[in-house]
């Protein structure tokens, strides 16, 4: 691997390193990484191929499990045939431009994840405190536009990034990232010149989705909550905190990695820079992994569904 102390004029290729510090076991690691990434596309795919193919789970619920499902697919996908061409084939070169759609897709998935947990809170604080008014309320037409929007508000918001990378920096101390895969502040800061106004806005794209969406989750399930144990019934409260349980782990894994990777990314100085792209690489990874294991375990629709699939 090759660096250079001179400047280099719009390089045409950048080169990742994988995981600076952990080059020699980068090949063990793709294999539990690699096993994440097969386990998160079958589980996923079978989750999208149930609530398309069961009529009884066409509900908005599951419509937005269904967009959670595509949304893990392609946010793996944009990440991992090029980090395990890194760690087992030693193929650490990307075309600059290639780079950057990289980077596009990859936030932009992650901003339409946290849009469609959201829109799925939503939904549980109608059904929940608002029973006779959810079927008026989410209407397929209703869920239709939530998508497009969830979409548009990510891909918006994201696509100045690449502007702002393309048109300010032409000149670059190195082409070399040290990342498993082209983030944001990774190629920026390979970048001669004034780097706030990139930090800055990648600070705002960050807190405008991640963090409002979480605070209108967390207002949501307080919400949810009060009304739950307002419930005259034992049973009602039951059943109405268990349609939430595999949403909440969800959330949870999601916005947890989230924000510990971003705050040892920001404040962590001291912490080796392994753990800053382990913690990223897994921030990118587990929630794919997981969600369709936490609904297929918690939800009973789903896991009655499988079981035919596997017995049929």
């Amino acid at each position: 691997m090759l660096t250079s102390n001179i400047s280099v004029f719009m390089p045409s290729v950048l080169t990742l390193t994988g995981i600076p510090g952990l080059e020699s076991v980068q090949c063990w690691l793709g294999i539990p990484f690699c096993a994440m990434y097969l386990i998160a596309m079958i589980g996923n795919s079978v989750l999208l191929f149930i609530i398309r193919s069961e009529h009884s789970l066409h509900e908005p619920m599951y419509i937005f499990l269904g967009m959670l499902g595509a949304t893990d697919i392609a946010l793996s996908t944009s990440i991992m045939p090029k980090m395990l061409g890194v760690f087992w084939f030693h193929l650490p070169d990307i075309d600059f431009d290639c780079c950057l759609f990289q980077m596009w897709l990859i936030h932009t998935f992650q901003g339409i994840e946290s849009g469609v947990l959201l829109a799925m809170a939503l939904d549980r604080y109608v059904a929940i405190c608002y029973p006779l008014r959810h079927a008026t309320v989410f209407t397929h037409q209703l869920v239709t536009q939530i998508g497009a929007a969830v979409t548009l508000r990510a891909a918006m918001l994201v696509a100045p990034c690449l502007v702002l990378i393309k048109c300010r920096f032409q000149f670059y101390h190195t082409t070399v990232i040290s990342h498993s895969y082209c983030e944001h502040m990774a190629i920026v800061k390979l970048a001669i010149g004034n780097v706030r106004v990139n930090k800055i806005y990648g600070l705002f794209v960050a807190f405008t989705v991640a963090g409002f969406d979480f605070i209108l989750i967390t207002l949501s399930y307080i919400k949810i909550f009060i009304t739950v144990f307002n419930l005259p019934q034992k049973e009602a409260r039951f059943k109405a905190f268990n349609t939430c349980i595999a949403h909440i782990c969800v959330i949870l894994q999601f916005y947890l990695l989230a924000f510990f990777s971003f705050f040892t990314h920001r404040f962590g100085s001291h912490i080796p820079p392994w753990i800053h792209i382990l913690l990223s690489s897994l921030y990118s990874l587990v929630p794919p992994f997981l969600n369709p294991i936490v609904y297929g375990i918690k939800t009973k629709q789903i896991r009655i569904n499988v079981v035919k699939m596997c017995c049929s």
